[in-house]
């Protein structure tokens, strides 16, 4: 009886000595899958994390780059009104030192140019014969009237295009003035990313004074 009482309890100590490990091994398994899912979770935020920021970061590229390209396109807008402005003041000619090699004006474009902005017709070559000076269909991005060289890392074309001229009151009782019109149309290229800007306006300039801008 001693010997089968000894047995049972030698069973029962057996049995509970495996239950127990059972249970520490249940905990460690749920302990390790516990880890395990957290280091998914922060493995997850991790590249969640470097995703936005490089995606921030090509952004953040991408916005300072077209604000490059439209502030090279509005430097043009800019030169296109000035060499408006100095050529309709007397004498009436386009500046040399709008001409290249010293300006951005092409020597060949030079005379064309000069005739769109007083309004000079028939236009000569390469315009069609008997163009009229007036709203030219050329363009800044085929034939520009002007190239800007001095902004590093971009291309800019620039055309200037009269659109027509009209009486103007001016300052004083019956004083009036004559209002040319022009449409200018530059475009920036950024030479590495291939991005580009085009801004085109329209200009009211008043003979022997300035030009203002009418219409964006």
């Amino acid at each position: 009886m001693k010997d089968a009482a000894m047995n049972v309890r030698h069973v029962s100590a057996t049995g509970q000595r495996m239950r127990d490990e059972m249970r520490v091994t249940g905990q460690q398994g749920i302990a390790l899958l516990t880890v395990m899912l957290m280091l998914l979770i922060l493995s997850i935020l991790g590249i969640a994390s470097i995703t936005v920021t490089s995606m921030e970061n090509r952004m953040a590229g991408f916005f300072r780059t077209t604000e490059a390209v439209v502030a090279a396109a509005d430097s043009c807008e800019g030169l296109a009104a000035n060499l408006i402005q100095q050529t309709l003041s007397p004498p009436g000619v386009l500046p040399t030192s709008f001409v290249a090699p010293t300006g951005p004006v092409p020597a060949a474009n030079a005379t064309i140019l000069w005739q769109e902005i007083i309004g000079s017709s028939p236009l000569p070559s390469p315009a069609p014969t008997g163009t009229l000076a007036e709203n030219y269909s050329d363009s800044a991005a085929a034939e520009p009237n002007f190239i800007m060289t001095n902004v590093p890392g971009f291309t800019v074309n620039g055309d200037i295009d009269r659109l027509y001229a009209h009486s103007k009151a001016g300052q004083g009782t019956g004083v009036t003035s004559t209002e040319f019109v022009y449409r200018i149309t530059c475009t920036a290229t950024n030479a590495t990313t291939g991005s580009s800007s085009t801004v085109t306006s329209v200009y009211g300039c008043l003979d022997g004074d300035t030009c203002v801008k009418k219409v964006n």
